[in-house]
């Protein structure tokens, strides 16, 4: 079993009293038990981001039965107000651009991050620690030990001073070991075999239906290809997001045909076959870098499942052209663009679109 060294070697955060973000989920379970096992004073916290009762009562049900095994005690903090108006809201504004919205990396800054580590600081606690998929070394955020877990990238857009006050204690460990430690305790053993969250905590199925219960996501509207001609016809724009090949239909097509733009303003997408897709240059906007040099070459993912891909990055001021040396496919407005120095991240920013 892969041990965290966090919990072996780093005398220098021992000791210390620690307010840990429980969700009721198996890995800020662990999280708890192991930083009570190193000696560490803990509470935990349990944040209330959006409205759902009855999906919030399971959860500190759960919260409740692990501070009550450990003998800690444990808060509930509502930041929904904060959250509708930091991640949700913007969620739906993104999909009414045009645009697809990463939600988990604005939550993780302004949320777990952000309002939540002033919550830690204000009740006198040294450090926060969750349950993320990440390592933070010398003041930089690394990807995981577990790469099929690593949440590196949702994490690239918090603040460089919070890494101070914060500990990702799984960072060092596998999944497979974090479940075998909670099958190895009674009281635990259920959280072990309990069904994984969502990426998205407020999307239950699909982001349509969250889509639907605040705007009309259903107006039919035209499907043009590259020289502007009417080809086909489409359920709404909102339905589609850049690379989709299916809801909509292309009129005498013997290819498949791929979503390339989105134009908001009349309601209508462009298509194009897959080779249309490959981008070897694009920008960002509203950059968050961790170094302070104004042309580098790294490495970029522009998903968070994608590959990394060598590029080179020029900046000016708090936006930057990104030059692939691959073409990518896929690329879409909204989300995040993550620059890494292998495993380190290195900074980020917000994708607006393709450079020709």
């Amino acid at each position: 079993m892969r041990v965290s060294k966090r919990f072996s070697k780093e005398g220098d955060i021992l000791k210390k009293k620690v307010l840990v973000a429980m969700s009721g989920g198996v890995d800020s379970t662990v999280v708890s038990y192991l930083l009570q096992q190193e000696g560490h004073e803990i509470e935990g916290v349990y944040m209330k981001l959006h409205d759902n009762p009855a999906y919030h009562q399971e959860n500190i049900q759960k919260v409740e039965k692990v501070a009550h095994f450990l003998g800690i005690k444990h808060h509930i903090l509502d930041l929904s107000k904060h959250f509708n108006e930091a991640v949700f809201m913007p969620f739906i504004d993104s999909y009414k651009e045009g645009l697809t919205p990463n939600p988990c990396v604005l939550c993780n800054r302004n949320i777990k991050l952000g309002a939540l580590l002033e919550f830690t600081k204000e009740r006198g606690f040294d450090l926060l620690a969750t349950g993320h998929y990440a390592q933070i070394k010398d003041g930089f955020i690394h990807e995981a030990v577990d790469q099929s877990k690593d949440q590196s990238y949702f994490l690239s857009n918090v603040n460089k001073e919070a890494l101070n006050n914060v500990i990702f204690p799984l960072g060092t460990m596998l999944k497979s070991d974090v479940k075998e430690i909670a099958s190895g305790i009674d009281v635990l053993k259920s959280f072990a075999t309990q069904k994984e969250s969502s990426e998205i905590c407020f999307v239950e199925d699909t982001y349509l239906e969250i889509l639907e219960t605040h705007i009309d996501t259903d107006l039919p509207g035209e499907v043009i290809n590259l020289e502007g001609e009417v080809v086909g016809t489409h359920r709404g724009y909102m339905h589609y997001t850049i690379g989709k090949r299916k809801g909509f239909t292309v009129h005498g097509a013997h290819d498949p045909h791929y979503v390339l733009s989105i134009n908001t303003e009349k309601n209508q997408i462009t298509v194009g076959t897959k080779e249309y897709l490959n981008v070897k240059a694009f920008e960002v906007i509203d950059l968050n870098m961790f170094i302070d040099t104004q042309t580098f070459e790294s490495s970029v993912k522009i998903r968070y499942r994608s590959p990394k891909i060598p590029c080179e990055v020029t900046i000016d001021g708090k936006n930057a052209t990104v030059k692939l040396y691959e073409d990518v496919q896929g690329l879409a407005p909204g989300q995040a663009a993550v620059f890494y120095d292998e495993e380190k991240v290195i900074g980020s920013g917000w994708i607006k679109g393709e450079v020709c």
